[in-house]
């Protein structure tokens, strides 16, 4: 969804998030840390000539926009740019315009160029603009294939070693087909990301057996999950038999999923902790957010704005949590000690006391699950996007929705 800003959260095609708004003139240090990390062979894609560094002249360039005969879209994930897309008019009242766009390297194969092509061309499309030229390096395949993905009819023709393409913007039924599809399984990758981690760490866990803190840990070994658990607690060596550290940086090993068990007011923290440790989603059982009142929602909206920048997806807050029983994975990372038995159903539940008894239900009579997941607030995470990922999921033949 595009605010009224142009910004957006996005979910790129590995399932990761990122985040796209205009670029402004306060993004030159920004862009020079971002041209830095950019290989020599993609500078000279993008200008057709060695171009090693930005002088003062480029970045102002780069960085001015009157938001309608040039507009420039950057990608952020933190605090780092990891693609920038940018489009000019041939003339002040031309309808046509130039478009280029440049990825880091180490973030190719995301689908940033798409992305990207897509908020221009909507952004050209508001303005008047019905035409998007440029000019490609035959070399350059990878941009070519980007016009093509986009649904849009490209015939590059071959001038003096470069070739030159002109596009219409207008939406299709093949260009609007190609956006549903890449959102379906950029949907479905990120639920996937949740569902399927390498390994996860309970922040807030409890030495207390009484405390939901404990429980989650206590739940995560009972169901047998096949990778390593951490608490995180500043106290404890150790809770109910699984090492703990204080802090998530202090875990010596890679954090897939966190599961956040602390006060409302200490969330923010952990997601930072947690961005800068390469966490790839949170589930996020305290309460205190749209649950609890204006100010909850307040800190909701902040935590879902935290979590995406940074590439994370969020399930809750207030929720039960999730499971996956897949053997391969045997995910209990929720509040539930009940884990069904592998069947061939997916489950959604937004409350999580009807979820609790769905599961006691399913054990009683002898039903499996293939996953089963309990939103919550639903501040990122919903039933829409579960619908995506179990379209896709061959484990998957029936879908229960409780919204």
């Amino acid at each position: 969804c595009v605010s009224e800003t142009g910004e957006a959260d996005i979910v790129l095609s590995d399932g990761a998030t990122a985040h796209i708004r205009p670029i402004t003139t306060d993004d030159a240090d920004l862009l020079v840390e971002f041209y830095s990390r950019v290989s020599e062979e993609s500078k000279y894609y993008r200008f057709f000539a060695p171009h090693p560094t930005l002088s003062q002249r480029d970045v102002r360039n780069f960085t001015t926009v009157d938001h309608d005969g040039r507009v420039a879209f950057i990608v952020t994930v933190g605090d780092e740019m990891i693609g920038v897309g940018r489009y000019d008019r041939i003339t002040r009242t031309s309808r046509d315009a130039e478009v280029a766009f440049l990825v880091e390297d180490a973030h190719h194969g995301r689908g940033l160029g798409s992305v990207l092509l897509e908020h221009l061309a909507q952004a050209a499309r508001e303005r008047g603009v019905r035409q998007f030229i440029a000019d490609v390096l035959p070399a350059n395949r990878k941009m070519i294939q980007v016009f093509t993905d986009a649904g849009y009819s490209v015939q590059p023709t071959y001038e003096d070693g470069v070739l030159h393409v002109v596009f219409d913007i207008d939406p299709t039924d093949a260009s609007l087909a190609v956006l549903a599809a890449r959102e379906q399984r950029a949907d479905a990758r990120s639920i996937a990301r949740l569902l399927t981690p390498s390994s996860v760490a309970v922040v807030g866990a409890s030495r207390k057996r009484d405390k939901i803190g404990q429980a989650l840990v206590r739940n995560l070994v009972a169901g047998g999950y096949t990778g390593p658990v951490y608490a995180v607690n500043p106290e404890a060596p150790a809770i109910a038999g699984v090492p703990a550290f204080p802090t998530l940086a202090a875990v010596p090993s890679d954090v897939d999923l966190a599961i956040v068990a602390v006060p409302a007011e200490a969330v923010p923290d952990v997601v930072r902790d947690a961005a800068t440790k390469g966490v790839r989603g949170l589930v996020v059982v305290s309460a205190g957010f749209a649950d609890s009142g204006p100010e909850g929602r307040v800190r909701q909206q902040a935590l879902t704005e935290q979590a995406r920048a940074n590439g994370m997806r969020v399930l809750g807050p207030n929720c039960l949590g999730m499971i996956n029983t897949d053997p391969g994975h045997s995910l209990n990372a929720s509040v539930s000690a009940v884990m069904p038995g592998r069947g061939r159903i997916g489950f959604f539940s937004q409350s999580g006391a009807f979820g609790q008894s769905i599961l006691a239900q399913c054990v009683e009579r002898g039903l499996g699950l293939s996953t089963f997941i309990s939103a919550g607030n639903r501040a990122d995470v919903s039933g829409n996007d579960l619908l995506q990922y179990w379209d896709e999921d061959p484990a998957t033949d029936v879908v229960l929705l409780y919204l």
